[in-house]
């Protein structure tokens, strides 16, 4: 029985380029459905049937839908190990890597959104504890380099590069020496070139 086929909703330079530059990463065929964001196309009901939350990314690979940016990568870098962009269940670094998958979502994003709206919750009630230990925590992980787990590119390198470049861009993140050669390194590769030049054509098919 062939494999099914990876389908990406997606919008240009939004979060889910992380997802497609992990698609290109992994080199699997994939079909992308684009969606106009200044359109208003994921609030649209086609587009809240897959995800009610009407945000990107999105997959589906047959019967199977997976929506939440962490869920997504975990779930393609797994479906291809051919790739090599997960380790195994067996792997020591099994553990660390699933821990930066999840300290992306539970910890970074909701530290940086509190510290942008300059909302300040105590840390007893925090998710995260505080923005400080947060970026201290990522920080000395990447010093620890070339990759969040030493000398193994994964997934979470993906998503890490993609973020930071972003977050950095916006000056939401300040881009120290570690921060800005991690991003540089991860930037350098043919995948991310692969996808930029995807979105650039998705945005002037968009209308820019």
């Amino acid at each position: 029985m062939s494999q099914p086929e990876v389908t990406l909703f997606h919008s240009p330079n939004t979060r889910s380029t992380g997802a497609l530059t992990l698609l290109e990463e992994l080199g699997v065929p994939y079909r992308l459905h684009p969606l106009n964001m200044k359109a208003g196309e994921q609030r649209e009901p086609a587009y809240l049937a897959i995800n009610p939350m009407g945000k990107v990314p999105a997959i589906l690979y047959g019967d199977a839908l997976v929506t939440e940016q962490t869920a997504v990568f975990i779930f393609l870098a797994d479906l291809f190990p051919q790739a090599r962009l997960a380790p195994a269940l067996t792997d020591p670094l099994r553990g660390p890597y699933l821990r930066w998958m999840a300290f992306y979502g539970s910890c970074f994003e909701p530290a940086l959104v509190d510290r942008s709206q300059q909302r300040e919750t105590p840390r007893a009630m925090c998710p995260y504890g505080d923005y400080d230990t947060t970026i201290g925590t990522l920080l000395g992980q990447l010093e620890k380099g070339p990759y969040l787990l030493g000398d193994t590119f994964t997934a979470a390198d993906v998503l890490w590069g993609t973020a930071l470049t972003w977050t950095t861009m916006f000056k939401l993140v300040e881009a120290t020496p570690v921060v800005q050669a991690y991003i540089d390194r991860i930037n350098a590769r043919p995948a991310v070139a692969r996808a930029r030049a995807i979105d650039a054509r998705l945005v002037a098919e968009q209308g820019g």
